[in-house]
């Protein structure tokens, strides 16, 4: 008994260093990777520059946005290169329609309406024959021969038997000679002089300033070139006043069209006339006109038939 209580007593003495050698294994271990740990970290290292990218865009949109503000500022505070003058011009255009308000446009309306047409016609074709001289030689410094001749044709038949222009025999049968306006401003427009700025000037109406240059050559041309009775007031007034009454009378629909219930009447008859003025040119260059606006077809004289196709040709009103 007392030798087996001894060997009980003695067995767990052996036991007491198995824990102990777990722990010194597990040491043992932690030692071993240590010297691997300082390999494993440099892969390691390479990830940070993969995230550095990855927040590097974040700040790019920031300067985006001031760039943008500027170029709202800038959008914002463009005026209109071709009406510079536009408050000025908008003031004009008051007092001017309040005089058509009150005496012009009142006198044209009696005028369309008790002038017999035949009259009214016979003013009207005479005031453009009286033009095509004009016509002629704005055709030659155009280039344009063929029409220049035609003009010439045009203005020798109306002059004789069409009763001095005042019936437009010419553009009948057997001659079919169509009218074509034409002008120093367009022979400007023509050859690529732009229109300058927009003015809406008193008794002129709306002009550019090529087409006010090119209107006062073409008022100076028969005046310089003839004289007499081109120079005397006893011709000048009677036909600035019909031709004004005539112009008037022919644009009061268009007229209407412009300036009733219109936000803008101010710019509406500028576009129109913008818009006019251009294809004018462009007929003149054969290239296809803008879309017009709205008013463009209640204007009688804007267009008339040419030939058997139904062309057209644009003829402002004439001018006084």
């Amino acid at each position: 008994m007392v030798a087996a209580l001894a060997v009980q007593a003695v067995d767990p003495l052996p036991v007491a260093p198995v824990p102990v050698a777990p722990s010194a294994v597990v040491a043992d271990e932690q030692r071993v990777p240590e010297s691997p740990v300082v390999p494993v970290s440099p892969p390691v290292v390479p990830v940070a520059p993969i995230a550095a990218p990855q927040t590097a865009p974040v700040p790019a949109p920031v300067p985006a946005e001031p760039n943008a503000q500027k170029d709202i500022v800038v959008v914002g505070q463009t005026r209109d290169p071709g009406d510079p003058l536009r408050g000025v011009n908008a003031q004009a255009f008051g007092a001017t329609q309040a005089v058509d308000s009150a005496v012009v446009g009142p006198v044209a309306r009696v005028y369309k309406r008790k002038v017999p047409s035949p009259i009214r016609k016979g003013i009207h074709n005479f005031l453009y024959n009286l033009r095509e001289p004009i016509v002629f030689v704005n055709f030659l410094l155009q280039f344009k021969p063929g029409k220049a001749a035609e003009t010439v044709g045009r203005f020798v038949i109306n002059s004789t038997v069409g009763a001095a222009g005042v019936i437009d025999v010419a553009k009948k049968r057997p001659f079919r000679l169509p009218r074509r306006s034409n002008g120093f401003a367009n022979t400007l427009g023509y050859h690529g002089i732009g229109n300058g700025p927009f003015l809406f000037l008193p008794l002129v109406g709306p002009t550019t300033v090529r087409d006010l240059i090119g209107g006062t050559l073409d008022r100076l041309l028969l005046p310089t070139a003839i004289g007499s009775p081109f120079t005397d007031a006893s011709y000048t007034v009677p036909a600035g006043v019909l031709g004004a009454l005539d112009h008037r009378a022919d644009f009061d629909e268009t007229l209407k069209c412009l300036h009733d219930d219109v936000g803008d009447p101010y710019a509406s008859s500028r576009a129109f006339y913008l818009h006019r003025r251009q294809a004018e040119i462009d007929h003149l260059h054969r290239r296809p006109p803008a879309p017009p606006p709205e008013c463009q077809a209640a204007l009688p004289a804007t267009r008339i038939p040419v030939g058997a196709a139904g062309a057209t040709e644009i003829v402002p009103p004439p001018g006084p």
